[in-house]
């Protein structure tokens, strides 16, 4: 395995994590409404299952998602209606005030964890970027190198976003706005998990 492989690798993920979808809505309306801890968290819960969805990619899971469809669509169900359940709750309470006692680590690093597993779009993702960027004859010490960086640079990216999205002045903004972020946040990740719904 080359540094170049490793280079591409990490810059399409970086772009991927860039790019707008609903784990970046999901962490920022976490982060903005619940603070840094909570954020991060929620971060390190999508970077821990988009880690195992390239370890999976590696494995071959897309050849049993192949030949069993049922799988991958029963996954893609149960993670859509997780974001419409999401979306739900969001608009129901977008005028509700925040509530001031800290939302658990456990349960961020849950909602990160159920959000990415749910969409087994990522897996697929991840196999055509390994298929393209790395040879196929990896070892598993490569193989484990390469999800754990995988793994790091999920950490550092949801943890820089988060620091950012808590500072005074970004959470002072969303309290001012919250019914109007709320239901834009809602209307997004609705839309996402419905667009995972009915999609083939």
């Amino acid at each position: 395995m080359s540094i170049e492989a490793l280079i591409a690798f990490n810059l399409v993920l970086l772009a991927a994590l860039a790019s707008p979808g609903a784990a970046m809505l999901y962490t920022v309306k976490k982060t903005v409404s619940a603070g840094r801890r909570a954020g991060v968290m929620t971060g390190m819960g999508l970077g821990t299952a988009a880690a195992c969805w390239t370890l999976a990619a590696f494995l071959g899971l897309e050849s049993v998602f192949a030949l069993f469809p049922w799988a991958y669509g029963a996954l893609k169900a149960g993670g859509a209606l997780y974001l419409i359940w999401i979306a739900v709750q969001t608009w129901r309470h977008a005028r509700a005030p925040l509530n001031d006692a800290p939302t658990p680590s456990a349960r961020s690093f849950a909602g990160g964890l159920l959000v990415n597993f749910g969409n087994p779009k990522s897996m697929l993702f991840a196999a055509a970027v390994i298929l393209v960027v790395f040879p196929k004859d990896l070892s598993a010490g490569q193989i484990a190198f390469v999800v754990l960086n995988h793994l790091v640079l999920e950490w550092l990216f949801y943890g820089v976003l988060a620091t950012a999205l808590s500072a005074p002045a970004a959470r002072a903004g969303y309290l001012r706005l919250k019914p109007i972020f709320d239901r834009i946040a809602a209307s997004l990740l609705g839309a996402f998990g419905l667009r995972l719904l009915l999609e083939r």
